[in-house]
C-alpha cells in the first residue's frame, strides 16, 4: 500500500480522512496543494508528511518559485513532527529537489522494512500487542514503523493478536489502524481509549509499539493518549516500545521544549459529525504529548533497537 506516489509531476495521496470507507485519492498540483494536504491531515504520519513535504518542495522547484518561501511556508504547515523539517531541510540543500524526493521515497521503504526486522525480535509467539494512533503504511510511504514490526512478526509466522485503541479525537486507531491490520486478516480487536489501562491490569496485553512524531532528549513526542498508555504499560510493567526512524530523531534539543501543535476545537466537539457536547463549551485540543524516556522499553530504528536519548 503506498500512502503517497509522484505519477505525471503531481504527487498523489491516500485521502485519509475518508478511510475506511472510501480508499479515495487527492492529486495536489503545486505545493500550497501539499501544505492543505498536511495541515489537513489528508496525508498524516510523521514519515508520510516528510515525504510528502519532500515533494512539496519538488513541485515548488518545478514551478520556479522562490525555494526559501516555499520552504518556509511548508514547515508551518504542522509545528510538532520533525520529519517535516528534515525533509524540508534536505532537499533545500540539494542539486536536484526532485531527484532527492524520490530518494527519500525509496529510503523510507526500505528504512520501515529495517525497522520490522529488528522489532520482530522483541515479539513473541502468542503475543497481545496494543498500539496507538497509527504508525503504519499509511504513516509513511509504505508498510509502516509500528504496525510494520506487527507485519514482520506476522510474516515470520508468529501467533499474534493486535488490539487498537481508537486514538481520540480522530480516531486514527479505529479507522487507519484496524484498516490496515484487516486488509492483510492480522488479528486484531479496537478498544476505547480509556480501556487499556484495564486490559493491562488483566494481563491481557504483552508488548505495547508506538511510533513516534518526534524523538529527542528525554522522551518521545507521539498522538496524545501515547503518555497514558506509557503510565500504565509502566505500572503493569508491560514493556513499552517506539518505533521510528533515525530522521525523527532531534539529538541537540530537550523533548520538553517541543512546541505541542493545538488543533480545532471541532475536533472534540464533533465526532462522527454529530456535536457531543453544549453548545459553547470550551475545548482544550493538544495534539501530542511527551513521554518521558523512563517509561520507554527501546527504540526500534533502522539501524537497531537503542535506548531512548
Amino acid at each position: 500500500m503506498r500512502t503517497l506516489e509522484w505519477e505525471n509531476n503531481k504527487l498523489k495521496l491516500i485521502d485519509q480522512t475518508k478511510l475506511p470507507d472510501e480508499l479515495t485519492y487527492v492529486y495536489c498540483e503545486n505545493y500550497k496543494d501539499v501544505i492543505i494536504a498536511i495541515k489537513d491531515m489528508v496525508v498524516r504520519g510523521a514519515p508520510a508528511i516528510g515525504v510528502a513535504a519532500a515533494f512539496g518542495m519538488a513541485l515548488g522547484y518545478l514551478a520556479g518559485e522562490d525555494m526559501e518561501k516555499v520552504a518556509s511556508e511548508i514547515k508551518a504547515a504542522r509545528p510538532t513532527a520533525i520529519n517535516l523539517f528534515w525533509a524540508v531541510d534536505r532537499v533545500a540543500k540539494s542539486e536536484n529537489p526532485l531527484d532527492e524526493a524520490l530518494k527519500m521515497f525509496d529510503e523510507d521503504i526500505e528504512t520501515n522494512l529495517a525497522i520490522g526486522k529488528y522489532g520482530s525480535e522483541v515479539i513473541d509467539d502468542g503475543d497481545t500487542i496494543l498500539t496507538h494512533c497509527n504508525a503504519g503504511a499509511l504513516a509513511c510511504v509504505d508498510y509502516g514503523t509500528a504496525l510494520g514490526v506487527i507485519r514482520a512478526a506476522f510474516n515470520e509466522g508468529k501467533d499474534i493478536n493486535v488490539i487498537c485503541d481508537e486514538t481520540r479525537p480522530r480516531g486514527q486507531g479505529a479507522s487507519l489502524s484496524v484498516w490496515e491490520m484487516q486488509q492483510e486478516n492480522i488479528p486484531v480487536k479496537l478498544i476505547p481509549d480509556v480501556a487499556s489501562g484495564f486490559l493491562m491490569s488483566q494481563n491481557k496485553i504483552d508488548k505495547v509499539v508506538i511510533g513516534a512524531d518526534r524523538i529527542a532528549k528525554g522522551g518521545v513526542v507521539n498522538k496524545i493518549g501515547s503518555l497514558m498508555v506509557a503510565l500504565a504499560a509502566n505500572h503493569f510493567n508491560v514493556p513499552f516500545y517506539v518505533a521510528a526512524p533515525l530522521s525523527t530523531f532531534d539529538f541537540e534539543a530537550s523533548v520538553f521544549d517541543t512546541e505541542i501543535e493545538e488543533r480545532s476545537a471541532d475536533e472534540v466537539i464533533y465526532y462522527g459529525g454529530a456535536r457531543i457536547c453544549p453548545e459553547g463549551t470550551e475545548v482544550i485540543n493538544p495534539a501530542f504529548d511527551i513521554v518521558p524516556k523512563e517509561l520507554v522499553t527501546g527504540i526500534i530504528t533502522e539501524n537497531g533497537i537503542i535506548d531512548p536519548i
